[in-house]
């Protein structure tokens, strides 16, 4: 079979341990129906940056058009900037979008969650007695002070293996919102938090649907690559 160059795909680095528990997570729960993954709500946080992605991108020009106005990219003094999002989603929508500045602590973080969980079930129509939240193994989640908060609103939350961001569809919301965001070319931090709020709100549910649709496809690609990275 012919072989092209191409730059090689990141994924994060990946322990003995870090696949076992991926690949048990995914033995463990592929037998849930649908409806289990459905009643989720995903959660996590990103990094969005202003002209994040500009300074990678490419143009076709003749010899002397280098600096037209359509072969440029804007720029900003002193560097662009950046924030942290912090977002949830479930099978029927988007749910609430935060916007943190600086390093999010745990304090921040319980914050968020006090202001933005229960309002995001409502609206997306999760059961209440049987909804589980999802999120990942960050300090600030799994911190003492944090979970005790937790413990305080006795909600079930799903025990997530380490290093695992391909089984969280989140992922994929997060490239299609930065993608939304950068044609918008916001050319400064409020620019970038009121865009990005208006484009995860405009994320269609169809897409929400597909991805929580597709779980059990996502927990049998885990297996079969033995708990190392897959496409997702």
């Amino acid at each position: 079979m012919k072989r092209y160059s191409r730059r090689p795909r990141r994924s994060p680095l990946l322990t003995l341990r870090h696949k076992k528990a991926s690949l048990q997570f995914a033995k463990m729960y592929l037998s849930k129906p649908k409806s289990f993954w459905e009643n989720v709500l995903w959660t996590d946080e990103t990094k969005i940056e202003l002209f994040g992605k500009a300074h990678h991108s490419t143009v076709y020009r003749k010899r002397n058009e280098a600096y037209k106005e359509k072969n440029t990219v804007p720029t900003v003094k002193y560097g662009g900037g950046s924030m942290m999002l912090w977002g949830c989603f479930a099978a029927s929508g988007t749910g609430c979008l935060e916007c943190v500045q600086g390093i999010m602590k745990s304090e921040d973080y319980q914050r968020i969650l006090g202001g933005t969980v229960e309002p995001s079930i409502r609206k997306l129509g999760l059961r209440p007695r049987s909804w589980v939240f999802q999120q990942d193994n960050d300090p600030k989640h799994m911190s003492k002070s944090t979970q005790k908060w937790m413990a305080t609103k006795r909600w079930r939350v799903l025990k997530w293996p380490a290093m695992s961001p391909d089984l969280n569809p989140i992922e994929h919301l997060w490239r299609d919102l930065k993608i939304a965001v950068g044609k918008r070319c916001p050319s400064n931090k409020r620019d970038l938090e009121q865009f990005a709020k208006e484009e995860w709100s405009k994320i269609p549910g169809e897409r929400c649907k597909k991805l929580i649709d597709g779980y059990r496809k996502r927990l049998i690609s885990v297996i079969f690559s033995k708990g190392c990275t897959t496409k997702y």
